[in-house]
């Protein structure tokens, strides 16, 4: 298998068809007959996507049969290897019969195609990306090594993929939602506080620059949450930021002194904030 795998993601789903030995093509089987597959990596399907795909099948049928396999439980029914976006939307749509191709896989080779055609069509989130990889090595005795070969991408980028699944559930299904972003989420790793920056990162609708930023100073402890109470700190951080353009922090003490603190990234905005401060006392 291993020649099967170079560049697996790069050649292509069809090239990994071609790959399969026993293949066997049926023109159409019964939609009721097709069950999920247990290991399908995606689990997040948009409904605005979903409607628009279930509207062009309504017009023009599927123009890509779905990849199954024969159900090695169930006789006579078929779990879906590739294209359950394309059954569901099937169903939505009304049909009783859908084209198929019917391979003879396992399910190494099973979740591969999975992989391969979510990858390649950016259907996955991050979340969903990461945990593919990590069936890979839990399950079939990939490494990184043999990932970055299969999927066609460096091997920092699935060391960074699979960080991911570090973080705490509740950030991960920040992610997994799209509430956040993989670039913010990788900033939060390895932090006791992840899901409080992350709130802030949302709220704030900060760039992946300016989480960074802010996750380091946490990293570093030199700066410590605001509390949730005061909503009226927050308000002004943001609008604060709004107007300057740099990451700013504001430490309000129980007395009602303490520190603001701008981020700038050069000497223009520093210049730029000094003489605005000038200007104004």
């Amino acid at each position: 298998m291993e020649s099967r795998l170079k560049k697996g993601l790069g050649r292509g789903l069809s090239s990994l068809l071609g790959d399969t030995e026993k293949k066997i093509e049926k023109n159409k089987v019964s939609i009721k007959d097709l069950i999920r597959n247990k290991l399908q990596p995606r689990k997040y399907f948009s409904k605005e996507s979903l409607d628009e795909l279930t509207n062009s099948i309504k017009e023009q049928g599927i123009i890509q049969p779905i990849v199954v396999r024969h159900d090695k439980l169930l006789e006579g029914k078929y779990e879906i290897i590739a294209g359950e976006r394309r059954w569901l939307a099937s169903q939505n749509a009304g049909l009783h019969e859908i084209p198929v191709v019917i391979l003879d896989v396992d399910d190494v080779k099973s979740l591969e195609f999975a992989i391969v055609e979510n990858v390649q069509r950016q259907d996955l989130n991050s979340i969903e990306e990461a945990k593919a990889y990590q069936k890979l090595i839990d399950d079939f005795g990939y490494n990184q090594e043999k990932l970055s070969r299969f999927i066609g991408k460096s091997r920092s980028y699935i060391a960074n993929s699979l960080r991911l699944l570090a973080l705490p559930e509740k950030v991960i299904l920040l992610v997994q939602e799209g509430n956040l972003s993989a670039g913010h989420a990788r900033s939060l790793i390895g932090l006791n506080n992840s899901l409080d920056i992350a709130k802030i990162i949302i709220q704030k609708k900060l760039s992946v620059r300016q989480a960074e930023v802010l996750a380091r100073q946490f990293r570093n402890k030199k700066f410590k949450l605001v509390s949730k109470k005061d909503s009226n700190i927050l308000e002004l951080q943001k609008d604060l930021e709004d107007k300057t353009g740099l990451i700013v922090s504001i430490n309000n003490k129980k007395n009602n002194s303490g520190s603001i603190s701008f981020e700038y990234k050069d000497l223009e905005q520093l210049d730029k904030l000094i003489n605005t401060i000038k200007n104004q006392y």
